[in-house]
C-alpha cells in the first residue's frame, strides 16, 4: 500500500477532511450544454471570506485543495487566492476552461507551483467541441492554453465529458492529449444539475456506447469513475462506506454552503452561520450520511456487482434515496461486467 493510501484510511479513521473542493464563483465566459451549474453570481464569498475559509480548512487538517468554478479565473482575485492557498502549503489543484491563460499566466501558475491543471476537451473536432461549450474558437484557444502551461512545466489533465454528440471522439481526444503531453480521463457520466434537474442527463452516451469504452483497450486505466476511500485490506466491503464524500472530502459552493461532494447536493451547512469546523463535526446531514455502510444499503447490499461497483451515493441522492442505488452506476457496472447487477441472497 502507498503513502497516499496510507493517508487517505488514516483520515477516515480520524474524520480529517483530507480534500475539499472550493468553487470560487459559478459565473462563466462558457455555456457547457451539459454543465449543472446554474452561473449564478449572486452572494460570492468575497476575498477576506476565502482567506477564512482556507484558514480554517488548513487548520482542520486539509491538504488537497481544487479551486474551481464555473470559470475561476473570472475572478479578479482568482490568483491572490491561488497564492494563499499555496502560502498555507495546500497542494492545489485548478480546475478552469483555460480560453483566460495565455504565457505569462500559465508562468505564473508553475511559479506558484500549482501541482495540477485540470480542462476539459470534448472533441479534436472544433465544430463539436465548441457547439459543446457555446463559444466559437473556444478549442483554439484552450489548445494553445495548453501548450503554453506544459511549455511552462506544469501537468495538465484533459478530462473528456462524454455524450451523444462526441462519443465517437474519444480516441482522437486520448490522442491528442498524448501529442500536447497532458494527461487524459474519460468521464462516461453526464451530472444532473444541482438544483434538481435531471434533464441533461438525455446527453449521456447510450449503454452500448459505455460497453465498447468499457471494453475499449485504449481506455483501461483512463476511466475516471473512481472516488472511494482506501480501505484496509482485510476490511469487508459490507463494513466500508464506498464514498469519500462527507468522510474524507468537503465541497464548498461560491456561497459558503457546504456540501459533501460537488456530486451530492445535501447541504450540511453555512460558513456565514457557523464555521467549517463545527459543519464537519456536528452537522445532522454529515452525522447521518457517515452513519451508512454499505451493509446498510438495502438493495445495494445484496447485489452481485458490490465489490467492484462505484456507485456514487450523491448520484442515488439526487435520485431520491443516498441509500439507494444510482442508476448511472448500475449502467456502468452492466458495462463493464457485461451482465446486470442482480440482488444475492442475504447470507
Amino acid at each position: 500500500m502507498g503513502l497516499l493510501e496510507e493517508l487517505n484510511i488514516k483520515a477516515m479513521a480520524l474524520g480529517v477532511p483530507l480534500s475539499a473542493q472550493l468553487d470560487i464563483t459559478w459565473r462563466c465566459n462558457e455555456a457547457c450544454v451539459h454543465c449543472y451549474l446554474d452561473h449564478d453570481g449572486r452572494d460570492e464569498m468575497s476575498t477576506a471570506e476565502i482567506k477564512d475559509l482556507l484558514r480554517q480548512l488548513a487548520d482542520s487538517g486539509t491538504l488537497f485543495l481544487s479551486i474551481s468554478g464555473g470559470e475561476p479565473l473570472l475572478r479578479r482575485d482568482c490568483f491572490e487566492i491561488l497564492e494563499y492557498a499555496r502560502e498555507l502549503r495546500f497542494n492545489v489543484k485548478l480546475k478552469t476552461n483555460a480560453v483566460m491563460i495565455a504565457a505569462k499566466e500559465a508562468e505564473r501558475l508553475r511559479t506558484l507551483g500549482i501541482e495540477q491543471v485540470q480542462v476539459s476537451i470534448y472533441s479534436h473536432r472544433p465544430e463539436v467541441h465548441d457547439a459543446i461549450t457555446g463559444v466559437p474558437g473556444s478549442l483554439g484557444r484552450l489548445l494553445e492554453a495548453v501548450r503554453c502551461m506544459t511549455a511552462a512545466g506544469l501537468k495538465v489533465s484533459i478530462t473528456n465529458v462524454l455524450m451523444q454528440q462526441n462519443a465517437s471522439d474519444a480516441k482522437a481526444v486520448r490522442r491528442l492529449a498524448h501529442e500536447l503531453g497532458a494527461g487524459y480521463v474519460l468521464d462516461p457520466t453526464v451530472t444532473p444539475k444541482l438544483n434538481g434537474d435531471r434533464s441533461i442527463i438525455s446527453l449521456g452516451i447510450s449503454g452500448g456506447e459505455l460497453r465498447e469504452i468499457f471494453h475499449t483497450e485504449e481506455f483501461v486505466g483512463n476511466v475516471g469513475e473512481v472516488c472511494a476511500p482506501a480501505m484496509p485490506a482485510d476490511q469487508d466491503v459490507l463494513n466500508s462506506y464506498g464514498c469519500s464524500a462527507g468522510h474524507t472530502l468537503a465541497y464548498i459552493s461560491p456561497r459558503g454552503d457546504v456540501y459533501p461532494c460537488v456530486q451530492f447536493p445535501l447541504l450540511c451547512g453555512n460558513l456565514r452561520e457557523q464555521s467549517f469546523r463545527e459543519i464537519w463535526k456536528h452537522s445532522r446531514e454529515l452525522s447521518e450520511l457517515r452513519s451508512i455502510q454499505v451493509r446498510d444499503l438495502p438493495g445495494c447490499s445484496q447485489c452481485s456487482h458490490i465489490a467492484a461497483c462505484t456507485r456514487c451515493p450523491g448520484l442515488a441522492y439526487m435520485e431520491g434515496d443516498m441509500r439507494g442505488s444510482s442508476s448511472a452506476d448500475c449502467a456502468k457496472s452492466e458495462a463493464r461486467s457485461g451482465s446486470s447487477p442482480t440482488a444475492t441472497e442475504p447470507a
